[in-house]
């Protein structure tokens, strides 16, 4: 719980930060490099957000480096490969409909931290039924890597707290 705590003031904190920190404290070659590292693990992002609502798999494992792994609550999931997430799919798609889920929408989007390899995103989901009222808000952060010049999701730790948050994973023990 204290874990969970630390990471939801760390969020809060970094997008503080992240609008109140002036541009020109870093060198322009520093700004473009964070900047384009941004862009390009928010343009991933969204692809990965509309791939969900739409329910393709292919096109969610597209934005996807694996091993990935997520922390809810205070337990790792881990897909170690992407037949691992695929293979769920189906099922969690039948979870969704079940609690009557209809769209996921991001409110905020925050580059928190970033370089040339990783980029971490602070976001705001809000799951939805049809009429559009929100049935689960929550914060999460992603981390993304970029391997062999392609940007992907690794790392998520999510305050989701569903029936479908752990689909397919397996859960190590440290």
């Amino acid at each position: 719980m204290l874990a969970l705590s630390v990471l939801h003031v760390i969020i809060r904190l970094a997008r503080w930060r992240s609008a109140n920190r002036p541009v020109e404290s870093q060198p322009d070659e520093k700004k473009s490099n964070i900047s384009n590292s941004a862009e390009e693990a928010i343009e991933t992002f969204k692809r990965w957000a509309l791939a969900f609502n739409a329910r393709d798999t292919d096109a969610m494992v597209a934005e996807i480096h694996f091993p990935h792994l997520r922390l809810s609550g205070t337990e790792f999931q881990t897909w170690v490969t992407l037949d691992d997430f695929h293979s769920v799919q189906d099922a969690m798609t039948k979870a969704l409909e079940k609690e009557n889920w209809h769209i996921t929408i991001n409110t905020s989007i925050t580059a928190i931290q970033s370089g040339p390899d990783k980029m971490h995103l602070a976001i705001r989901g809000s799951r939805q039924y049809k009429d559009g009222t929100e049935h689960n808000g929550f914060d999460t952060m992603w981390i993304f890597t970029n391997i062999n010049g392609k940007w992907g999701v690794q790392f998520r730790s999510s305050y989701l707290a569903n029936a479908v948050q752990s689909f397919g994973a397996s859960k190590p023990k440290f």
